[in-house]
């Protein structure tokens, strides 16, 4: 069997990760995967001429324990005769102010400070230590959250940083599994730091981590890995071969085939290339919505998008639509707002409440919400094909179409009504039905949002 650094070795020069005489900053947590892939290269770096720099960054997420990360990263920088840059960052505070989880806030913060270092040093590729296991796991967590071919693909052995596209980041270890990984480690010494969050089942990746990939591995006879790579590398050349087709057939112009004779998946390849150059979310119910229908446009955080029958997008409304061009987006970071929406008048505001405060009595034209229910925005929008709802006392969500006949509204005012979604896509309230579980005012809500509205022309 191949060792590791020939294993590693060979994945640098068939995907060119790093070319001879390079630079790379190398990504260094303190962990077994980032130690591993420190030592690797840095008994490979004579060779082909490579200058490493080791970046770490304190996330101070744990205390006492993070910064005895950062010290033992430090040590090992100087053991192995490395230049080190070390940096932290409020990662609780940032993910407060962008609304996001954690995970999220650590990512964009770690990825920024690479590539400022990156910068710093003028190498422009930086070394992760993503390995096969990482590989699996990001393709079942991808698969639940019900991503395309592109999402499935999973990470490439090279791509450019989310936070600098001039940067690149570079993965060696994805064709190592972590028990390869640590095989080397202890048969060369390395020490390396154990993150004791990583036991917690609570996040989704230490579930499958923990519970699911080992299940699967006995399945499979330990091949998990090697047969999740062969799917995700299938998918990631059909997801390539419609996206290039797409791509094709948006500079045809005029000469392009009927956009209803493609086939579905470049159908939808081209409506997320165009959603993408409008500044609008590629989400997969608003291409699907676009894909189905020119007949009504679709309500997203940008307002109003609708598709014509040649297959181009549109900002505003429909000709001859009965759709208006107000803006279709309430802005919770503000107190308060007025918005006019295909015939509505309405207006909200939110505020802070106290242990046991109490719902008013119900009101025609007034609905009080859990605000933290909501997140940063709330989208209002027309029903469209597939909407599911859970009104109030409802054990769980119904089509909505079948919500409108239970409560025999006309079939001309289903699509005339205005429903309020939360930033999660969340359905929570709906003109001519009752309120929604989703963001009802419960005991443990501290801020309302107060939401009035009105039809003048009613």
């Amino acid at each position: 069997m191949p060792s590791l650094p020939l294993i590693v070795g060979t994945a640098i020069r068939r995907h060119r990760l790093l070319p001879d005489g390079a630079g790379c900053v190398v990504g260094v947590s303190g962990g077994l995967d980032s130690v591993v892939l420190l030592d690797l290269l840095r008994r490979q770096a004579a060779r082909y001429g490579w200058t490493l720099h080791v970046a770490h960054f304190n996330h101070r997420l744990r205390g006492r324990a993070s910064d005895a990360d950062e010290r033992f990263v430090r040590e090992l920088a100087r053991e192995f005769g490395l230049p080190i840059t070390c940096d932290a960052g409020d990662v609780r505070g940032h993910a407060g102010t962008r609304r996001c989880p954690v995970e999220v806030a650590a990512r964009e913060l770690r990825h920024a400070f690479l590539a400022r270092v990156a910068r710093a040093t003028g190498f422009f590729r930086v070394a992760l230590a993503h390995h096969a296991n990482d590989q699996t796991e990001t393709f079942f967590i991808r698969l639940l959250r019900g991503a395309g071919g592109e999402g499935l693909a999973g990470m490439r052995f090279e791509s450019p940083s989310p936070a600098d596209p001039a940067v690149l980041l570079v993965r060696p270890l994805l064709d190592v599994t972590r028990a390869e990984l640590e095989a080397h480690a202890r048969a060369a010494g390395l020490r390396w730091r154990e993150d004791a969050s990583n036991r917690e089942e609570r996040p989704l990746r230490n579930w499958l981590r923990r519970r699911v990939v080992p299940l699967l591995e006995q399945r499979t006879r330990g091949a998990l890995h090697r047969l999740v790579n062969r799917a995700a590398q299938i998918v990631a050349a059909e997801a390539h071969f419609s996206r290039e087709e797409a791509d094709r057939w948006l500079s045809r112009g005029a000469r392009r085939p009927r956009f209803d004779r493609l086939a579905v998946a470049v159908q939808r390849q081209v409506i997320a290339r165009q959603l993408t150059e409008l500044g609008v979310e590629a989400r997969f119910e608003w291409i699907e919505a676009l894909r189905l229908d020119t007949a009504v446009p679709v309500t997203t955080c940008a307002g109003l998008i609708w598709r014509d029958p040649e297959g181009r997008l549109h900002r505003g409304r429909t000709e001859g639509s009965a759709f208006q061009t107000a803006e279709g987006t309430l802005d919770l970071r503000a107190p308060a707002g007025r918005v006019d929406f295909a015939g509505l008048r309405g207006a909200w505001r939110c505020f802070s409440v106290s242990p046991g405060w109490k719902v008013p009595p119900p009101v025609l034209g007034r609905e009080f919400l859990d605000a933290a229910r909501l997140g940063r925005r709330v989208v209002l929008r027309h029903w469209r094909r597939g909407d599911r709802f859970q009104p109030l006392g409802l054990p769980t969500p119904a089509k909505l179409q079948d919500l409108f006949t239970n409560a025999k509204v006309p079939r001309d005012a289903r699509h005339a009504a205005v429903l309020l979604a939360n930033t999660a896509g969340e359905i929570v309230w709906v003109e001519r039905l009752r309120l929604g579980e989703a963001a009802k005012v419960r005991p443990s809500t501290r801020r309302v949002f107060e939401w009035r509205w009105e039809r003048p022309e009613a």
